[in-house]
């Protein structure tokens, strides 16, 4: 995943970063007003369902976002979420769940975790069940094939068999240009199906399927969606929602977000 080929792939993508509302405090500071203030200006400590951790609920594998490494969860993701915890002075408890359950808001629902964070993009369906942060990543779907496929271009896909992930965006866009997806609970299953023939083509985020591109599959086409990635809190969780956000701003402003950028992306961020 930080071959030149995930770099070109990147890049390609235009995989840019673009983090809204930011304030004018920024640095450690402004992580501690955002866990100790709510939007009324009380205090509102950040509530945790365990006490002196942060419990995030992820979904791997979905490299280099989320996955295991040496039985570890490690990633894009998780780096930024350790800085979250660094911020509230707890430490980050990790969590592998289905992606259904936690795009849904039914993880945190649950109190199965304080937020989710697995490359979830920000929908209007999604904010109805719970509450995002500021965007921290921007995303596009791509299309992946068998090295010497006859599926040459987006136009070839008519008739194909289409592998997707359950309850995704990629999901959505087949869905969508009216053809029937196979689904698949992860991405790894996914990529396993086009490499044994059981797809023609899979669809996926562009960033997650050119860290598995090599001799016997490669990235077709990259789909231009606009996409954004947010890190989802239960409705109404002001306080957490706030230091999240405030942790955002402290790592584009210090640095922190480019060094984990190039380290799980392959490419500086834009």
């Amino acid at each position: 995943m930080r071959s030149a080929r995930l770099a070109t792939a990147a890049v390609a993508a235009a995989a840019l970063v673009t983090l809204a509302a930011c304030s004018s405090d920024s640095g450690e500071d402004a992580a501690t007003d955002a866990a100790t203030e709510g939007t009324d200006g009380a205090s509102a400590e950040v509530a945790l369902i365990s006490e002196g951790e942060l419990t995030v609920c992820t979904n791997t594998p979905y490299e280099p976002f989320e996955y295991e490494e040496d039985g570890e969860i490690i990633g894009f993701d998780i780096a930024i979420m350790d800085e979250v915890a660094t911020d509230l002075g707890v430490q980050l408890a990790v969590l592998n769940t289905g992606f259904d359950g936690i795009q849904s808001g039914a993880a945190l629902e649950a109190d199965t975790c304080d937020a989710v964070i697995s490359a979830i993009t920000i929908t209007e369906e999604r904010e109805e069940n719970l509450d995002f942060s500021d965007p921290y990543f921007d995303a596009d779907q791509a299309v992946m094939v068998q090295s010497g496929s006859d599926i040459a271009s987006l136009d070839d896909l008519d008739g194909a068999t289409i592998g997707v992930m359950q309850a995704t965006t990629g999901a959505d866009w087949v869905a969508d240009q009216g053809y029937v997806g196979t689904e698949f609970e992860d991405l790894g299953l996914q990529v396993q199906a086009l490499r044994n023939g059981q797809v023609d083509a899979i669809v996926n985020d562009i960033a997650s399927l050119a860290a598995y591109e090599d001799d016997e599959v490669v990235v077709l086409d990259t789909i231009a969606t606009g996409e954004q990635y947010g890190i989802g809190v239960k409705q109404d969780n002001t306080a957490l929602l706030e230091a999240i956000n405030a942790t955002l701003e402290r790592i584009q402003g210090d640095g922190t977000y480019d060094a984990v950028y190039a380290e799980y992306i392959g490419t500086e961020a834009d």
